[in-house]
């Protein structure tokens, strides 16, 4: 162990790897030369390796033989050209906020012109505005996150960045769909959060998304929840109302959720009522699979305890069932085993 490592340094990244040196090696103890062999990749991928860095260079005389050259010399010559590379990117660096500044305001200036609110197409660019808004790291976030479980992705890629903003001390707030009770990537995630202190609820509500950064930013989408448009709202007022009128009052009804696998009755039974209101409307299991945003094993479990509960055999009985208890409570059916 090298004296970087015993402090608890990062070793330092070599020009060369083992088989590039060890045959650099081999080549200056034998003869100085050497040819590429195609039959062992491993020295093949040495041989390359040294070509690059300019440790063997082609024999004039001799086709498709390579001899070695002074690695003094050459380690003198890159240094000095890699230390010139080295200062040109570091100038670089720091001149590039000055150079980039007048760029960077009219950006962030294009969309106030027009009043406080402001809208962004494309969902790429939508979410690079949200980032930036959150990159002095944000005291306080509310967002309410419709659609069902989130792709596991999507949540792996921000947990980093999720646990640095909690560290900090902000307060995070997030509403999901109810659905998301059933999707064990998105339990884990809610679950390792919740322990650092997010909070979470669920709604099984029709909600629209909403994002509120330290109360001085809104994102919602323009059109219905599709966040391929989004407006950015500034005015103060409107995010106030967005805050108390809309986040806070679906969060006053939304349940608990820190990720746990037991799932809350009153979240089962809002759950089947509206899978029993699909089932009448005549919606097939794929569609209301998706508008629930659980997987058709999970609906399908959720069909076969209702067929238990209601004591039928069948999709037919129990639509016929459920069907007469949604005309009222008198003349119930009794249906016969089979």
């Amino acid at each position: 162990m090298n004296g970087r490592e015993q402090a608890g340094m990062p070793a330092r990244p070599r020009a060369l790897s083992a088989n590039a040196r060890a045959l650099y090696l081999a080549t200056v103890e034998g003869n100085g030369k050497t040819t590429r062999r195609v039959d062992d990749p491993q020295e093949a991928s040495a041989f390359d390796e040294l070509v690059a860095l300019g440790l063997l260079v082609p024999d004039m005389d001799e086709p498709g033989v390579y001899a070695a050259v002074d690695a003094a010399q050459l380690s003198s010559s890159m240094s000095l050209a890699w230390q010139r590379q080295a200062l040109d990117l570091l100038a670089r660096a720091v001149a590039l906020p000055a150079d980039l500044g007048d760029l960077a305001e009219a950006f962030h200036s294009r969309g106030q012109q027009g009043g406080p609110i402001e809208y962004v197409r494309g969902k790429a660019l939508i979410n690079q505005r949200i980032l930036q808004a959150q990159a002095d790291g944000p005291e306080e976030a509310l967002a309410m996150q419709p659609g069902g479980p989130r792709p596991p992705k999507v949540l792996a890629s921000g947990l980093d960045y999720d646990f640095a903003r909690l560290k900090m001390g902000a307060s995070m707030r997030t509403i999901y769909h109810a659905s998301t009770r059933y999707h064990q990537p998105t339990r884990d995630y809610v679950a390792t959060l919740s322990a650092a202190g997010w909070q979470y609820r669920t709604l099984d509500e029709p909600y629209t998304r909403l994002i509120i950064i330290d109360r001085r930013l809104a994102v919602i989408p323009v059109a219905a929840d599709d966040m391929g448009m989004a407006a950015f709202i500034h005015d103060q007022s409107v995010i106030e109302y967005l805050v108390e009128e809309v986040f806070e009052r679906n969060w006053s009804r939304a349940l608990e959720f820190d990720g746990a696998t037991s799932v809350p009755q009153q979240v089962v039974s809002r759950l089947r009522h509206t899978i029993i209101e699909l089932l009448l409307a005549g919606t097939n299991h794929r569609v209301i699979a998706r508008r629930l945003g659980i997987s058709e094993r999970t609906l399908a479990r959720h069909l076969a305890e209702m067929r238990e509960e209601y004591n039928v055999e069948s999709l037919f009985q129990l639509g016929y069932v459920l069907g007469r208890a949604a005309q009222g409570p008198d003349d119930q059916p009794q249906v016969a085993d089979s």
